[in-house]
């Protein structure tokens, strides 16, 4: 949010056509993924059975989404400030709709989306009941250490962090939810798997092992070569649909649809 010149941040909006809008209901926020990505129709299926389950849901396209032009994909701020346009798209949904519950509110998302739903918990635990965080992208310090110098590069951009983690590992631990563990207070559902492709289980690993050494309760399931790899509770397969059940019964305990 520059001074004069504010930021605009997209976001869909859906809510359960027959919603009955005298009462009060949760709310979900939904997080997508990819370091350069947006809100696209892959999360067609979950928007679809939030819906039916009769959340309102919105799914902000913050700052470094594509789609929106050059200056936009600019703003990028990979575990920075894209927290809190998230964050934001919370606020607004909730002073939109009075038939919200601010008491009532999940977040979730998965990989680079389930890092943010980390990150918003950590900094903003009084704003959400419970979070769910699927392949969370975790440590940023080990996965420029194992991506490649592509990434490396995409990280250290000028208009990005700036910096190589060599050059200021501060600064990506301050990104990173395994550096950040202590402040869980948020009922928490983590789910891995052990075949992904994108997001490191070793990662993932190290994020439950910090909220363990800090005391925290949470709850997390580690997959084991679960088919679709980074994907695999994404998708339209047995499996998917019933560790997306374990999710949804996790999240109702807390939001009560």
């Amino acid at each position: 949010q520059g001074a004069g010149n504010p930021l605009i941040i997209p976001a869909y909006t859906f809510i359960p056509r027959k919603l009955d809008r005298s009462r009060k209901h949760p709310l979900l926020v939904l997080v997508h993924g990819g370091v350069h990505a947006n809100f696209s129709s892959s999360a067609a299926n979950i928007v679809r059975e939030l819906i039916e389950q009769g959340y309102p849901v919105i799914a902000p396209e913050y700052r470094g989404s594509t789609g929106y032009g050059a200056q936009f994909y600019r703003q990028i701020d990979y575990g920075g400030l894209e927290n809190e346009d998230v964050f934001a798209a919370r606020n607004w949904m909730l002073e939109r709709h009075d038939f919200l519950d601010p008491k009532r509110v999940g977040i979730m998302g998965w990989s680079h989306g389930g890092m943010i739903a980390l990150m918003n918990i950590f900094n903003h635990p009084e704003g959400y009941a419970v979070a769910y965080a699927g392949v969370p992208v975790s440590d940023l310090v080990a996965r420029v250490g194992y991506k490649g110098e592509g990434y490396r590069r995409l990280f250290s951009a000028p208009y990005h962090i700036g910096k190589t983690a060599e050059d200021n590992v501060a600064e990506y631990r301050r990104r990173s939810p395994v550096w950040n563990a202590e402040k869980l207070e948020t009922p928490l559902l983590i789910h891995t798997n052990t075949s992904d492709e994108d997001v490191n289980v070793l990662e993932v690993e190290q994020l439950i092992r910090a909220l363990k050494a800090a005391g925290k309760k949470f709850e997390y399931k580690i997959y084991q070569n679960a088919p679709g790899g980074h994907a695999f509770n994404r998708l339209d397969t047995r499996l998917a649909r019933e560790s997306r059940q374990e999710i949804y019964r996790f999240l109702a305990q807390y939001l009560k649809p």
